[in-house]
């Protein structure tokens, strides 16, 4: 059976499937990055795991894997198929693809963890159907996916869909990235938690414990809440206002308060848009799945692509 390897790479864990061409998963295993080895041992696991995974479709489907999609966190240079830093796994400049084809001898595509998420989103999952869609996951950070067409616009940097870098606050709170007042520093699930602990008055206290508050009605969640959708709402305003998707899909960690978070959020940008369409505003419906599933299909798009070019007189 033809199949592909597909490989989501997270900061502590690997998730990894082989999908046959109809994307149905016919395989599927874990494994730690092993990170605390430091980023050498988390390259030569990536690169053992791929190799075992390829030896097994060899046997149990009568043919090794096509080929191979990677999705990685941090910065890509996807075109050149590097991997170009992962603070949460300390490398720089890693060749990846060049390393996983020597290895396997097949052809590999590579690409950012969050996008490749938001490739599967768009095109098997909520966002199937649409032609422009805006994949927002909301989580220690925030980063987004643009789809047009069924594909996932990169940048001419690599650096598209970086949602969480806009300042809506401007003078507001320090960002890592050197902005002052960036969206993930008030609405993304690692922000919601900080500041319920502090209004809550118990560091343990996070976004979903601030989320089942508001459900219960204190006064104080639904203060913290709601500075997290209207910053939200601000954020997403801006990005609606640029790209005019027709789907907003929202992901990650927050949303997985549901219609705690989607009720306020929808009334957030209705009143917010002046001439702008309002977008159907969904939940993300594959979870952890995406990355994995994406990056199966970014195997099979470097494979059709091969095809094409082939047979191109």
């Amino acid at each position: 059976m033809r199949h592909v390897i597909a490989l989501d790479v997270g900061g502590t864990g690997m998730k990894a499937a082989l999908a046959g061409p109809g994307g149905e998963v016919l395989h599927r295993a874990r494994r730690a990055t092993g990170r605390e080895q430091g980023p050498q041992a988390v390259v030569a696991g990536i690169l053992d795991f791929a190799a075992e995974l390829h030896a097994y479709g060899a046997e149990h489907f009568g043919t090794p894997a096509e080929a191979v999609g990677v999705a990685v966190p941090g910065i890509v240079d996807e075109a050149r198929g590097v991997a170009a830093y992962a603070a949460n796994l300390g490398w720089r400049d890693v060749p990846l693809r060049d390393l996983l084809s020597e290895r396997l001898g097949v052809p590999v595509a590579l690409g950012h963890d969050v996008r490749t998420g938001g490739l599967a989103e768009g095109r098997v999952g909520a966002g199937r159907g649409a032609d422009r869609f805006l994949f927002v996951a909301l989580g220690t950070g925030i980063a987004g996916a643009i789809g047009v067409d069924g594909r996932v616009e990169a940048g001419a940097h690599g650096f598209a869909g970086e949602i969480g870098h806009i300042v809506v606050r401007p003078g507001g709170t320090a960002c890592p990235c050197g902005q002052y007042g960036c969206l993930e520093r008030f609405a993304s699930a690692a922000a919601v938690s900080e500041a319920w602990a502090a209004a809550s008055g118990d560091p343990g206290a996070d976004a979903a414990d601030c989320a089942k508050a508001v459900v219960s009605g204190a006064p104080e969640a639904r203060a913290v809440w709601q500075n997290a959708v209207d910053t939200l709402a601000d954020g997403l305003v801006t990005a609606l206002t640029l790209l005019d998707p027709r789907t907003l899909i929202i992901g990650g960690g927050l949303a997985e308060a549901g219609e705690t978070l989607f009720t306020p959020l929808r009334e957030a940008i209705r009143s917010r848009i002046t001439f702008q369409k309002q977008p159907t505003l969904v939940p993300a419906a594959l979870g952890d799945a995406a990355g994995c599933l994406g990056a199966g299909l970014l195997a099979w798009d470097l494979l059709n692509q091969t095809d094409r070019t082939e047979v191109t007189p």
